[in-house]
């Protein structure tokens, strides 16, 4: 019988090794992006992006915690901006500033998360005018650090992630194109 446990034990210690040596193989930065494409012209969505505030009308996020403690600083809008939010277990608490804001086709973040787990990382909004529209990129990225390594081999954070920037952007598309 003793074995048998130990013959077991060792095989539940390869496969950790395994999975942790796999793991540590993972890029060392992500990227998760989506794009929608919106009836309107440049200038007039890239106020709603360069806005924290104005951002709360359209954010996937917002409707997760209508309670949420929110608190902002610095400058009104772009370069300086500045937006802190403490809410329950899906929105976490953590702060983001506008870093560069280049109008009307770029608005970068640094966004530091707090809970559920430590992160920083760059958020930013690419708006590329075609005719009568523009298409807009909204992307995040960062360092992988070898948690995220290890939480990527069992969920993909480009699934988590998009979906709630596709969501976001519609709500930004039905916003601008009313």
């Amino acid at each position: 019988m003793l074995k048998i446990i130990m013959i077991v034990l060792a095989v539940i210690a390869v496969a950790v090794i395994a999975l942790l040596i796999y793991a540590s193989t993972r890029p060392d930065s992500f990227r998760v992006q989506r794009s929608i494409t919106i009836k309107a012209p440049a200038d007039k969505i890239f106020p709603e992006v360069n806005d924290l505030r104005a951002q709360q009308s359209w954010s996937p996020w917002e409707a997760k915690d209508p309670a949420m403690k929110r608190s902002y600083s610095g400058e009104q809008s772009g370069k300086g901006a500045k937006y802190e939010w403490q809410g329950n277990k899906q929105v976490g608490h953590g702060r983001m500033e506008i870093v560069e804001s280049t109008p009307p086709t770029k608005v970068l973040m640094k966004l530091d998360f707090v809970t559920p787990f430590p992160a920083n990382n760059m958020a930013e909004f690419v708006l590329e005018p075609k005719g009568d529209s523009t298409v807009v990129t909204w992307a995040i990225y960062g360092p992988s650090p070898f948690m995220s390594k290890l939480m990527g081999v069992f969920m993909s954070f480009d699934t988590m992630i998009g979906k709630e920037f596709e969501t976001g952007l519609a709500n930004l598309k039905a916003r601008m194109e009313k």
